[in-house]
């Protein structure tokens, strides 16, 4: 009867074990990371007899946990490719909002200023038109500040998710080394008896963790996991966790860097962090938001550049020259805030740089670095973007001198510099910040030209001249301004005379002249540059005055130029003189509205209005990309997490069948030891 009573007795507490392990399933079947667990049954050994084994019943010989390290590894993979390209298309997606939309873009505001300009140029007198164009200015200047304002406010978000990860990382790492101590230490585990609970919260903290960054597990004795990034720096070992920090970076400090610190060293492993919400996030800053800074700056100084030339050639109501439209953009705070010093560089360094926009319309967007090696005086400037090589050589001494680049030059102004010395230069990044109205009455808007051309009433050949061309009024290379220009409201000498001489057979010259004498004659002219003197020609258009500026000294450059067509007779006389009381002319105004469709950017091949397209173009394309991408990724976690799930996942109506299948099985082995007893009733009653 012991031997009935016992079978019975196992079944009742084996299934009584699977019916709580089914109850546990069931219960946990919607918590995060749960793996399904299973009782696995084994026979009890049996009883030898003469006639065979008698079985002795069942035992429960584990509890196992239904989970696959390829479908755990599989997911935390995909965890993290999505993870990235979530983070990434985020940001984008608000990059690309604000860029394209209506009101917060730039378009709106270009188009406003340049149809004011347009205006006001039809009547330049008109004060409420001239107060118009003031306006948009201002709106346009806003724009701009305001798109790089929002880009700040993006950065700092961008920055602070970083530094959430961080912590979230943190916690994540110090909770898995936790784990993996509590696991090692678990009773029974030198029996293969595996804590199935810590297992799971463990597999769930590794999960968490391929969403902020990529990691690789590796599985060690005593059921412990090292955990480290993708190209194998130690995160977790054993019971020993690392940790992460941001600081700012030595490079850009408006920029974050990440550190990592383990058995007291500290590593920078800034391109280590790859995939996850922080592979995201530095992919976006990289490949986003630091080109959109330097598009955006370039345009600014695109505009101010063109504008600041045009308006300052011109004239206005006052009879004065035009000065900056916008703010300066060489003034020398302005080219020393365009190099950013490492914060690694050798206290001792003295070195000054500075960088100057030469030439606007070939400047492009980007930041290089530059670093001196050797003896402190041999560079190498890198482009930060494609980590090129683009210039390299070596400081004179002493070691003032520019280093020549397209559209700019940095300007080595004095100092010393040692070997390892690095700077980050920037020439557009922050133009957008610095972008200012500089004129603030409607009567100092330059609308109309300095110069004006006329022909003397006593003329008999058939020569005109038009109305001429404005150049400069300071000499491009010096800064200083030139000869005519010198006085307020005329020319320094005097008006300037065209006298001509014919012969009739076809010999035609000319002379040039003001109050101080003859400044230079048709003799002399090679505006052609050919090395031999240009030759007036009735039939064709005749270039009066040089456009190369070193041509200042011999005086044919006057920072204008104008141009004579037909046969002048012999002692005809054409008079340059100041624009005096040139209120209505509207000459300069007309140049400065032409230069929203001129073609200004990209070596003369995009105007303002295209290149800022470009930028949103750009955007537009890389947040279409990332949202197939993204959708790509949810798919492939989608399928990983589908996999997991038939293995691991549980199954309420598979486990309801259980449920019927463990209760049928105890109520069954209870009625084993019902029979039992009664079998031991009925042997004590035949005694009595």
């Amino acid at each position: 009867m012991a031997g009935l009573i016992g079978i019975g007795l196992s079944g009742v507490l084996g299934h009584q074990a699977a019916l709580n392990t089914t109850a546990n399933n069931i219960t946990n079947a919607n918590t995060p990371g749960y793996s399904r667990q299973e009782v696995q049954f084994e026979t009890q050994e049996g009883r030898r007899t003469g006639a065979g084994t008698i079985g002795s019943g069942v035992s429960v010989a584990n509890i196992r946990r239904l989970a696959d390290a390829y479908l755990s590894q599989q997911l935390r993979e995909d965890t993290t490719l999505f993870g990235e390209q979530n983070a990434f298309n985020a940001e984008l997606t608000r990059l690309d909002n604000l860029l394209g939309g209506e009101d917060t873009g730039l378009n709106k505001a270009l188009n406003n200023f340049f149809s004011a300009m347009q205006n006001a140029a039809e009547d330049p007198t008109s004060l409420p038109q001239r107060q118009l164009v003031l306006s948009e200015a201002q709106q346009l200047v806003n724009r701009f500040q305001g798109l790089n304002q929002e880009f700040i406010q993006q950065r700092e978000s961008v920055k602070t998710q970083m530094q959430q990860g961080v912590k979230d990382a943190n916690t994540l790492l110090k909770s898995i080394a936790e784990l993996n101590l509590a696991i090692s230490e678990s009773p029974g585990l030198a029996q293969g008896k595996e804590p199935l609970e810590l297992m799971d919260k463990r597999d769930e903290k590794l999960r968490q963790l391929s969403e902020l960054v990529s990691i690789r597990v590796t599985e060690v004795e005593g059921s412990q996991v090292n955990v480290s990034l993708s190209n194998g720096l130690a995160l977790v070992t054993g019971a020993n966790a690392a940790e992460f920090a941001t600081r700012s970076s030595a490079k850009d400090p408006t920029r974050l860097e990440f550190t990592l610190s383990s058995g007291g060293r500290t590593l920078l492993v800034d391109e280590q962090i790859q995939g996850g919400k922080l592979g995201g996030l530095r992919a976006f800053d990289e490949m986003a938001l630091k080109p959109a800074f330097d598009e955006l700056g370039r345009l600014a100084i695109a505009i101010s550049s063109a504008i600041n030339h045009q308006h300052e050639i011109g004239m206005d109501l006052e009879g004065d020259l035009g000065g900056n439209f916008f703010s300066d953009v060489n003034s020398l705070a302005v080219q020393r805030s365009r190099v950013v010093p490492n914060g690694n560089n050798d206290r001792t360094t003295t070195g000054q740089l500075a960088v100057e926009i030469t030439d606007s319309s070939q400047l492009p967007a980007g930041t290089w670095e530059l670093q001196f090696s050797g003896d402190g005086r041999s560079y190498e400037l890198i482009d930060t973007i494609s980590g090129d090589t683009v210039k390299q050589g070596r400081l004179p001494d002493p070691v003032q001198s520019e280093i020549n680049m397209p559209g700019f030059n940095i300007r080595v102004e004095g100092g010393e510099f040692n070997a390892g010395d690095k700077y980050l230069i920037q020439p557009s990044r922050n133009a957008a910040e610095n972008m200012q109205l500089n004129i603030r009455r409607e009567e100092d808007l330059a609308f109309a030209s300095p110069v004006r051309a006329s022909s003397d009433d006593g003329n008999l050949g058939t020569g005109t001249i038009n109305q001429g061309n404005m150049l400069n009024v300071r000499n491009p290379n010096t800064g200083a301004l030139l000869d005519d220009f010198q006085n307020s409201g005329q020319f320094a000498d005097g008006p300037i005379t065209v006298t001509f001489s014919n012969d009739g057979a076809g010999n035609i010259t000319y002379e040039v002249a003001n109050d101080s004498g003859v400044l230079f004659t048709s003799a002399a002219v090679d505006n052609d540059g050919d090395g031999t003197p240009d030759v007036y020609d009735p039939q064709k258009i005749n270039q009066i005055f040089s456009t190369r500026p070193e041509d200042e000294s011999n005086g044919q450059y006057r920072g204008f130029v104008f141009e004579i067509t037909g046969e002048p007779a012999d002692g005809d006389v054409f008079t340059i003189d100041f624009n005096r009381n040139g209120v209505s002319d509207n000459r300069n105004a007309e140049l400065m509205a032409a230069l929203g469709t001129k073609n200004t950017l990209n070596g003369g091949s995009q105007n303002f209005t295209e290149g800022y397209a470009g930028l949103v173009e750009d955007i537009g394309v890389k947040t279409r990309q990332s949202q197939l991408d993204k959708d790509a990724g949810a798919t492939l976690l989608e399928q990983s997490t589908n996999q997991r799930e038939s293995v691991s996942g549980v199954n309420l109506d598979e486990e309801a069948g259980k449920l019927i299948q463990y209760q049928a099985a105890y109520n069954a082995s209870a009625q084993v030891m019902s029979v039992a007893q009664d079998l031991f009733n009925t042997l004590l009653q035949s005694f009595r």
